[in-house]
């Protein structure tokens, strides 16, 4: 039982932050300017459990959209965050912050990708050809810079936090 204690009290800190990261959603921000990619790069650098990742990923991501709303695609975006997710977890040990910067626009790209497809599968905005899905992504060309950056700022605001925290925790 002291075992598990001592376990659950090394995930509290990592935990606390990634659910800080996923309200952080909550507030108002610029379009795509969220921390969720970082929250799926760094729930692998801070868990050493791939379900724990996995399901602090979906509990936050729940939790942020219960308040702000479900929506049409929304499972694409799990999606791509639970590969983000699964990525990152399998190379966990080279997360540093040199790295942080490479990973950072991988996952950003990952996202890209996968959520975009889901925008142009689901909705009607777009025919539903190879025109239509070059189209979606086109469109979606400005958002990825917020999306980028703002995976650059959590992801970096996490690392520094959680070494800062770590080499001072008693």
């Amino acid at each position: 039982m002291q075992n598990l204690l001592k376990n659950l009290d090394k995930e509290i800190v990592p935990i606390s932050f990634i659910l800080i990261l996923a309200l952080a959603r909550l507030i108002p921000h610029p379009p795509n300017f969220t921390p969720v990619i970082a929250v799926a790069i760094m729930s692998s650098y801070f868990f050493r459990n791939i379900y724990l990742s996995f399901a602090t990923m979906i509990i936050s991501m729940l939790i942020a959209d219960f308040f702000i709303g479900f929506y049409g695609h929304m499972i694409f975006v799990y999606m791509s965050l639970l590969v983000i997710t699964f990525v990152f977890f399998k190379t966990n040990w080279k997360i540093n912050f040199k790295n942080l910067f490479i990973f950072g626009f991988i996952g950003s790209v990952i996202f890209f990708i996968i959520s975009n497809f889901g925008v142009w599968a689901i909705s009607s905005m777009y025919e539903k050809s190879f025109d239509g899905l070059v189209h979606c992504y086109f469109l979606a060309i400005p958002f990825f810079k917020n999306t980028f950056l703002s995976t650059l700022v959590f992801s970096y605001t996490a690392f520094l936090a959680h070494k800062y925290i770590k080499k001072y925790q008693v």
